[in-house]
């Protein structure tokens, strides 16, 4: 097990590469599952998630090769239609195989999900897409049975907008008969990413990246090649150390139309934030002003920053609030920043955070994954020497996160314990 030991109060300075994202890459791995045939992914992070992904994928029988930042998946020899608990446990992306398998073979038998500590994320939504879509859905001593002749298109209406259920609609509509239209779809750059891929697979799909997509299911889809995005949870990160830290620090391939909401809550904290030649460069202010933010829906606040955000307005002048909406309970970060001094009380979904002049290192316990990124955010800035524990949960979403961070100026590295 490792740890990773921050000495705090160095400035950020330079350029960092921003890597694929995570949240696209999953479900374009899962896809590859409806066409036989080599598909290359591109541009594909070096994340323990991709890797436990990967391993799902082979135990299915496709065949899985990284090289360098390409993903080859051959999917011609898929004939294990099972997903076991040992894998699924580890994280919940997995159930992303669920729609796929079905549509093309019929069948499907896959672990109920696991992941993150915090928050009841049910899989009723995905069970009941497929049921709309004529499957025969049950849930058996922890699997998801799911049968199906040929799935068929339907009206799905979303009680709530959901990624990872409109991936897995997306999916088993593009080999479905007829068409499906997907209302309350989520709106995430990463399903936009998921319908060019079907798009390019065969189906027609219209909308992704909308409240409302259409897929006109196809009857065969073919391999493709494709690129991950780069991953806009990572480069938000990046822009909160550089501002947190008072730092310049140029973010290559950062996207800024996938990451209005943050620039938007950046700015309004006093943080500079300009495009140029197709990157972005962040500066930080000498003093940050405070900020009320609530969590939403893409384009809105995304919930994967705002414990990142938490770190940052523990330095604002001022008072600032914090409203979780999509994930009521996302505070297992808050009693380990507080070790590190940040003022914060907590009032049900409510966060308060009063500014503090500085940070003091501590040793601190990860418990999730944004909250690790947290943790290091706050390290960066904190006086005296802070080591962070349970670091494997920062590897499931950000890709050498210390090599980074050290080549833009922090003095930081991993310990195995």
């Amino acid at each position: 097990m490792d740890k990773i030991v921050v000495a705090g109060g160095k400035r950020l300075a330079g350029a960092v590469d921003i890597s694929g994202a995570k949240n696209a890459a999953l479900p374009m791995m899962a896809a590859t599952i409806l066409a036989s045939g080599e598909s290359t992914l591109l541009n594909v992070p070096h994340l323990k998630d991709v890797s436990t992904f990967s391993d799902v994928l082979r135990v299915l029988g496709a065949r899985v090769k990284r090289e360098g930042n390409s993903l080859i998946i051959d999917t011609s020899s898929i004939e294990h239609l099972e997903a076991p608990y040992e894998l699924v446990r580890t994280m919940r992306a997995s159930i992303y195989v669920l729609g796929p398998l079905l549509a093309r073979f019929g069948q499907a038998r896959v672990s109920l999900p696991g992941g993150c500590a915090w928050g009841p994320r049910p899989v009723n939504l995905h069970l009941k897409i497929l049921e709309e879509m004529g499957a025969h859905v049950e849930i058996q001593h922890g699997y998801i049975m799911a049968r199906a002749g040929k799935l068929q298109g339907a009206l799905i209406d979303f009680d709530v907008s959901s990624v990872g259920a409109t991936a897995n609609a997306m999916m088993a509509a593009s080999l479905a008969s007829g068409n499906t239209l997907l209302r309350n779809a989520a709106r995430e750059p990463e399903i936009e990413a998921l319908g060019q891929m079907l798009s390019s697979m065969g189906a027609s799909v219209s909308g992704a990246g909308s409240g409302t997509v259409e897929i006109q299911g196809a009857k065969t889809l073919r391999a493709v090649r494709e690129r991950i995005i780069p991953d806009r949870i990572e480069a938000g990160t990046y822009m909160v150390a550089t501002a947190m830290t008072g730092g310049k620090v140029t973010l290559r391939r950062a996207r800024a139309d996938h990451l209005g909401a943050v620039i938007d809550k950046m700015a309004e904290a006093g943080v500079t934030i300009r495009q140029e030649a197709g990157n972005l460069v962040v500066e930080g202010p000498t003093s940050l002003v405070p900020v009320n933010v609530t969590t939403s829906p893409y384009p809105g606040f995304p919930t994967d920053m705002q414990a990142q955000f938490m770190a940052l307005l523990s330095l604002a002048q001022g008072t600032s609030v914090i409203t979780e909406t999509i994930f009521p309970d996302r505070f297992t970060h808050v009693p380990e920043l507080r070790r590190l001094g940040v003022k914060v009380t907590l009032d049900a979904n409510v966060a308060k955070i009063t500014g503090v002049k500085r940070l003091s290192g501590a040793p601190v316990m990860a418990s999730d994954l944004r909250a690790s990124a947290a943790l290091v955010l706050a390290a960066l800035v904190a006086q005296g020497e802070t080591e962070i524990l349970r670091v494997y949960h920062i590897d499931r979403g950000y890709e050498r996160i210390e090599e980074k961070l050290r080549g833009l100026g922090a003095e930081i590295q991993r310990v195995r314990v």
